[in-house]
């Protein structure tokens, strides 16, 4: 168990290097954990400081620094690597036409990525995307998911999940508990979804089913028929929904507080996930008067987030 001295949040920071002000910021609020992004990545030495003093200001060698790093469009870590051709989409292609040789690249590219996340001290990767590709659905998923078949992105979904624990990175299922039927992007928009509960267990819900990452975050989602005024984010029945049919019972996460599908204020987007039983919140742009709002309304942690904490803390080390 670790200590309980934490806040229920993750947040970004500005730039290159920690301000005096984030400073401050961190050590009065003490957030479970922090995510970077491109702003905050220019050359590996740079961002090994960075990583550095964030773990002594913590005094914690294991304190959670979080990364996008999918491959193809969402990758944080172009100025190391160029992953654009290793999409999801490839990868699932690659898995229906030649599983060996799936196999083999996938490895491969997991133990690179791996290597290079743990050099720059960063110990969780927020995948694997396991939401189902539509044609009909908007692009903000496309190239991103791994297939159109439930079966296949649940099974790619479990090996990448073992191979980055193997590699000792921790892993962020998301967007549970689906994102695939989105005909807009949630960063702007409210996705509504019409289908019903049976459709949705039998194929967008299916691929998170028995999935053995330690953290899931959530869609920002409207499912109409299953709670008509609340995204998955702040909805109370949806979230029970994951634990109880999803079965996911270790940490969820939200996905970043301030995209435009949700509609309230900062203050109340964090209230309203917290009420609905999500874990911790996540807020990643960096804008210092955001975070303070965030950190004002995120509970400390509690036991359950502890234990889970332990429980990833075996995996990184």
């Amino acid at each position: 168990m670790i200590s309980l001295n934490y806040r229920s949040f993750i947040c970004g920071i500005k730039g290159l290097k920690l301000l005096n002000k984030e400073k401050k910021f961190l050590k009065k609020y003490r957030p479970w954990g922090i995510i970077l992004f491109s702003r905050n990545i220019k050359t590996i030495k740079q961002t090994q400081k960075l990583t550095k003093s964030i773990r002594t200001l913590f005094k914690n060698n294991n304190y959670p620094i979080l990364i996008d790093e999918e491959g193809g469009r969402v990758s944080r870590l172009k100025n190391f690597i160029d992953s654009s051709i290793f999409t999801a989409k490839y990868f699932g292609d690659m898995f229906i036409k030649n599983p060996k040789k799936y196999k083999i690249y996938f490895n491969v590219y997991v133990k690179q990525i791996s290597y290079l996340l743990k050099l720059l001290g960063i110990n969780i990767n927020t995948i694997p995307v396991l939401d189902l590709r539509r044609n009909s659905a908007h692009n903000i998923n496309a190239d991103r998911s791994y297939s159109n078949n439930e079966k296949v992105v649940s099974k790619i979904g479990d090996i990448c999940i073992s191979t980055f624990h193997k590699n000792k990175i921790a892993t962020i299922i998301k967007h549970i508990p689906g994102h695939g039927l989105a005909k807009v992007d949630s960063h702007k928009k409210i996705p509504i979804i019409n289908n019903n509960l049976k459709y949705l267990i039998k194929n967008d819900f299916q691929t998170f089913m028995n999935k053995k990452s330690i953290f899931a975050m959530t869609g920002h989602l409207l499912f109409k028929k299953l709670d008509k005024n609340n995204t998955v984010t702040h909805s109370r029945k949806i979230i029970k929904l994951i634990r109880k049919k999803i079965k996911f019972k270790n940490i969820i996460i939200t996905d970043d507080l301030s995209m435009k599908a949700l509609k309230y204020s900062i203050e109340e987007n964090t209230r309203k996930s917290f009420d609905a039983g999500c874990n911790l919140a996540l807020h990643c742009n960096g804008k210092f008067k955001e975070m303070i709002i965030v950190a004002k309304n995120s509970p400390k942690i509690d036991k359950f987030i502890s234990k889970k904490t332990s429980q990833f803390i075996n995996i990184i080390s």
